[in-house]
Parts: structure tokens; sequence; C-alpha cells
């Protein structure tokens, strides 16, 4: 894999026409009024301390007791952290690829059943995600991944340039990874599980010490940036990118927390090796997911902001809806099986291996 993605191919162009069959311009419209210029502090503001769950007044149907809690069902026992060493790989991964569907001020992890509360956020995946979205709706939806079975819901606060939106154009790269030595030990995400990577409140400090900072905010040949760089190549094959990570290590016990957090945990390491194990409080592997994500913008980006603040307050919400069967193939496939896959579970320097889809992204 490139170290960075810089360069806007052939097919993401193409992939603008895709965009626009499922509402372009109602995207752009829907965000403008979403987050109208003279309200953004404002709504800033509202989202920053609604992520601190204290101003969330409303439950989701999945909480009736309001207490923030979401039990798994069956939850996961009797797992300890994994301290194995199996065959060195280097690549252990799958790639979600996952494109626009629409944008809303609506936030159903943070702000259950309050629509319009939150920042504007930019959704990928479900086309149905929304302030009511359950684990239910969500599995009744329908996506924009490349493989049918994901209908996960996806989102991040909307970018601006000025008050125009910025939005990634065809699909996205979401790497689904092993986050500890043992890649044999990851198991697919339990349906319904949730959680924030990131938060809005945080200091530029606090992104870039980060455990999911990866090379911040990169565009041509500036990379590691805190803030938004100054300036890139003014160039239509030039975009904006960031690469963020969450935590993959799971309590097996919640499905959520009350602040959407506590419940995941990220790898430590084993003490007198250099492995990566999940610690003993969130004992369950599962995959980590990596957000890297390319924004059309470039020249001059002192006009470039986030829905949520400034550069460093960049987060991002999962929802997982993903159907259980083809996520475990592409799990047990690429992730165990140590290899470096595509959105069908294939990998090319591995075609003796096969693929976990077949060409339409399905279980064959």
């Amino acid at each position: 894999m490139p170290r960075r993605s810089k360069v806007l191919s052939s097919t993401l162009v193409a992939s603008a026409l895709l965009l626009t069959s499922i509402g372009v311009g109602t995207l752009a419209v829907n965000a403008g009024a979403a987050t109208p210029p003279a309200q953004t502090a404002q709504s800033a503001q509202s989202a920053h301390s609604g992520h601190t769950m204290a101003a969330s007044t409303a439950f989701s149907p999945e909480d009736p007791d309001g207490d923030g809690y979401i039990p798994a069902n069956p939850p996961v026992t009797g797992v300890t952290p994994s301290t194995k060493e199996p065959p060195h790989r280097y690549f252990h991964e799958f790639q979600a690829n996952c494109a626009v569907s629409h944008t809303a001020p609506d936030d159903p992890i943070v702000y259950p059943q309050q629509p319009g509360k939150s920042h504007d956020h930019t959704f990928m995946g479900n086309t149905t995600t929304n302030a009511n979205s359950t684990t239910a709706s969500l599995d009744a939806g329908s996506t924009t991944c490349l493989a049918p079975g994901d209908r996960s819901g996806y989102w991040m606060p909307t970018m601006y340039d000025g008050d125009r939106p910025v939005l990634p154009i065809g699909p996205q790269v979401i790497y689904y990874k092993a986050g500890v030595t043992d890649y044999t030990s990851v198991r697919p995400f339990p349906k319904g599980l949730r959680y924030v990577v990131g938060s809005p409140m945080q200091s530029g400090q606090e992104f870039r010490n980060h455990r999911g900072f990866v090379e911040g905010w990169e565009c041509g040949d500036s990379f590691f940036n805190v803030d938004f760089p100054a300036n890139c190549p003014d160039r239509q094959d030039v975009q904006v990118n960031i690469r963020f990570q969450a935590p993959s290590c799971w309590d097996g016990r919640n499905l959520d927390t009350p602040d959407h957090k506590s419940h995941m945990a990220y790898p430590v390491v084993n003490p007198g090796t250099n492995n990566n194990i999940c610690p003993a409080t969130h004992p369950v592997a599962l995959p980590m997911i990596e957000f890297k994500m390319a924004f059309p913008v470039n020249g001059d980006l002192s006009r470039v902001r986030l829905a949520s603040g400034a550069s460093y307050s960049f987060h991002y919400d999962f929802f997982n809806a993903w159907d259980e069967p083809t996520l475990k193939a592409l799990v047990d496939h690429c992730v165990v099986g140590g290899l470096q896959c595509n959105a069908r579970g294939y990998d090319e320097t591995h075609p003796e291996a096969g693929a976990a889809l077949d060409a339409n992204y399905e279980l064959p």
C-alpha cells in the first residue's frame, strides 16, 4: 500500500457520476441548509457539549432505561488476551469501500432520536442512517459500500471550504486490520456494536497524541499536520487526506457505553516483548478500523474547516450492521488468514488463496 494517497484517479472522477445518481446535488443543498454559515459556530458549540453525553436528553430504543449501556446479547465471556505469536505476515486486512450517501445534522449514537441536534455529518455506507437509526433499521437498509452485506453506518464531520461542503468522491477506503500481534485471534464485530473515535472537543495536542493518529492531515508532500496545510498543490489530482485508526479491543459485554468509548480500548504492549495485545479489561480482539478519507480540495486552504470546528476536531462514528456471515468470511479469510485483501476479500499477491466474495461482492 502507498504511504499517502494524493492522486484523484480517473476511476474516482468517473465515480462522481455515481454520487450524482444518489443525489450529490441534494447532498450539497442539504449540507448547506443543515449548517448555514451564520449558525456554524453555534452548531459546533452545541455539538461539542453533546459529545460529552451530558447534554443528550433522549434515549435509544435499544437503551430503554436510558443509562447509556447497551448490553451485548449474548456477552462474550471466558476470553483472555492472546499472547501467541503466529507466523509473521506483514498484512492482515481487507477493505470496505463505501461512498458518501448523504449529509445531515444527525448522530444516532450521541443524539439518538434527536434529529438536527448534531453538527453536520457526512455519512457513508448505509443510506438510511439518521437520528432514529437502530441496529434493526440499519439491517433493513441499503448501502453505498461495494459489498452489499456491509450495511454499517460510517460518518464524520462535514468538511467545508468556506460555505461549500467538500464531499469525498467515489468509494472511500475503510480498512479492517489486525490491531494485535496475534492476528489469528481477531473475531468479527458483534452486530449492533457502535463507538466514536476521537472527539470534537480535543485540543490540537490531544489530536496529535491520539492513539488513532497516523499521518494527520496530508496534502501533496505535506503530512503529519495537526492543522490543515495552508496551501496544497493547485492541481485537480491533489486532495486533502486523513488516516485515523479506531480502538480494536472490546470488553465483550457492551455494544455501547455512556461515553461511546469505554467499551473499546486500544491494544497495549505485552511486557517484555514488542507485541501488541488486548488489555485484560478489554480482552476480545476485533478488527481495527482505519479511515482513509480523501477530500477534493486543494490550493488555498485558509477557508477549510470542519462542521465540528477546527481541523483537530476530526472524529468519526461507526455503527456495525454487517451481514454476519459476510463479515465473518472476510475476517477469517483476510485478517486471520494474513492477507492484504480488497473489498472482495482477494489478495492480488496471493491469487492461490482465492477470494472470500464473488464478483458481485457477495458470498458465493
